[in-house]
């Protein structure tokens, strides 16, 4: 066996006896975690698969908006109304009592540079905050640890998930905490790994970052066959609650590429998404306070409907910004209307708002760091646009 070989082998291991200490199993979402040196907490998660924007936050007072949509057009009358315009899809109970408090913020119309319809290269634009798919090779959330980590460059990203997303990849340090299906372990098998391994440089340090992540996981994750929204929700809040857990978390999120039958399709990820949040809210008390969360999808999709009663690939949709850090209770948008004359290439909603530039933005003003200087260094595309600002409260 080679050397590369042999710390490839270890690696594997490691993870091996990280999902075997931590008795796990994510069937659902998948997380990643990044510590950094802040107080301040920030979750995003990806939509995969295209999230229809106009069907979670509806612009139900657009004259055009009930004739494109047809029997997916939300009723304002059953969804809750967030202002004179939008309506939020009725399966978001926890999402709707949040915006109440002025804790959620909703960007429509935005997008991410890319302008074409592959889930692949969507998402790969996505997590680089590239221009361009695979201009960048590694992910934003990489480059953002390094920013916020400090002076001492040891800080540690955490996935678990049987891979690391994209976002979080890169020159940073990152260690893969992989969900098991096995049985919770015993005292006297761990202690005895312990000491198999204790005196081998290597696997001591990596046992001894699955024991943490044990310790960090707790009750939550014993015994738990599969990981539902609210679990989940817990175990990241765990997490990054724990005193020397992680700042930073990455949740990846499915069930959106809904070509057909949409209208009871999306009711249940969005309803697990809305659980999802409310878990991770409960479960962090007051350290909801300085937290922001980003949900966010790699585009949107068609203005009318198929004729499969679902919706084709399109181009902008929405975000949302959510925590108790967040100036919320409003829908931010230059809305571009849904008009024919107003739509993206004559089918799609048109994107007004740059999805990097929000999140820049507003991770700058919530790390109370320059925007503009974390732009230049996390999408360094975004160098001399102009940014939204008073996203997030001082």
């Amino acid at each position: 066996m080679t050397k590369s070989q042999d710390v490839v082998s270890r690696r594997r291991f490691a993870g091996g006896l990280a999902g075997l200490g931590a008795g796990l199993l994510l069937a659902g979402p998948r997380m990643a975690l990044a510590r950094v040196e802040s107080s301040r907490r920030f979750v995003f998660i990806l939509q995969r698969g295209a999230a229809d924007g106009l069907h979670i936050v509806a612009p139900y007072a657009d004259p055009a908006y009930a004739r494109l949509r047809g029997a997916l057009a939300l009723d304002a009358a059953q969804a809750t109304r967030l202002d004179g315009t939008f309506a939020l899809h009725p399966a978001l109970v926890e999402t709707a009592a949040m915006y109440n408090q002025g804790q959620v913020l909703f960007a429509h119309a935005v997008a991410s540079p890319y302008r074409e319809r592959s889930h692949f290269d969507g998402q790969n634009v996505l997590e680089t905050g590239g221009s361009a798919p695979y201009q960048l090779r590694d992910g934003w959330m990489n480059r953002l640890t390094g920013v916020l980590s400090g002076p001492s460059g040891d800080e540690k990203a955490i996935a678990i998930a049987s891979t690391i997303p994209l976002v979080l990849r890169g020159s940073r340090r990152v260690e893969s905490h992989a969900p098991s299906s096995l049985p919770e372990a015993g005292m006297d098998l761990l202690a005895r790994v312990e000491d198999l391994y204790g005196h081998d440089a290597q696997l001591r340090s990596l046992w001894s970052v699955a024991m943490e992540q044990r310790e960090m996981t707790g009750p939550a994750a014993a015994g738990q066959s599969r990981q539902d929204a609210a679990t989940l929700g817990k175990l990241t809040a765990q997490m990054l609650g724990a005193p020397d857990g992680a700042r930073i978390a990455v949740l990846e999120t499915s069930g959106w590429d809904t070509h057909s039958a949409q209208l009871p399709r999306m009711t249940g990820p969005l309803r697990s998404l809305d659980t999802l949040l409310a878990a991770l809210r409960d479960g962090l008390g007051p350290v909801w306070n300085d937290t922001l969360v980003l949900v966010a999808t790699e585009f949107g999709r068609t203005a009318a409907v198929n004729g499969t009663g679902g919706t084709d690939h399109g181009t902008g949709s929405v975000a949302w910004l959510l925590g108790g850090a967040v100036r919320g209770g409003r829908v931010m948008a230059d809305w571009p209307g849904l008009a024919p004359a107003d739509l993206f290439q004559s089918r799609d909603l048109r994107p007004t708002l740059d999805l990097d530039a929000l999140a820049s933005a507003a991770l700058g003003e919530h790390f109370r760091t320059d925007p503009v200087r974390l732009a230049r260094r996390v999408f360094p595309r975004l160098v001399g646009a102009r940014l939204p600002s008073g996203l997030v409260r001082a």
